[in-house]
């Protein structure tokens, strides 16, 4: 976010982790993390970690354990909810937890990710439903269930 210019996460650099999310699945993006290749300097993130099931964090575990050894360049991110910081993923990566607080204003934020998801021809496109021609955007309301 250094500059407008920079690029958002691809789909291959994201992992939003649930409590569904299976083993093979972590299985993939840490492959693609930890294994060699000319992907480029992609940053890898895990998100919710914390999330993942008992089962499935030790089998990520493992494998890291396993795929780290063959490449010592790699960039991976693991965020999780610090109110459940003793999760078994956030316990066995305690060592190189960093507690992190945006350094950025939301306003210079929001003006990042307003350049990377404008539509720049809104020509009949779902984006004009959003405010300023957005590809995507929130829709929130208090009450359950009200059709959103």
């Amino acid at each position: 976010m250094n500059s407008p210019n920079q690029p958002l996460p691809t789909f291959d650099e994201v992992l939003l982790c649930t409590p569904q999310t299976t083993a093979e699945q972590v299985g993939l993006f840490l492959r693609r993390c930890l294994i060699p290749c000319s992907g480029g300097e992609k940053i890898y993130t895990m998100l919710y970690a914390d999330e993942l099931s008992y089962d499935v964090s030790c089998r990520a575990e493992e494998l890291f354990q396993h795929l780290q050894r063959y490449n010592s360049t790699y960039r991976l991110i693991i965020l999780c909810n610090c109110e459940r910081e003793h999760s078994y993923i956030p316990s066995v990566f305690s060592q190189y937890k960093v507690h992190m607080i945006p350094q950025r204003p939301l306003a210079e934020i929001q003006r990042y990710l307003q350049h990377h998801y404008r539509v720049a021809q809104p020509s009949g496109s779902a984006a004009s439903v959003f405010k300023d021609n957005m590809c995507v955007g929130i829709v929130s309301s208090k009450r359950a269930g009200m059709g959103k």
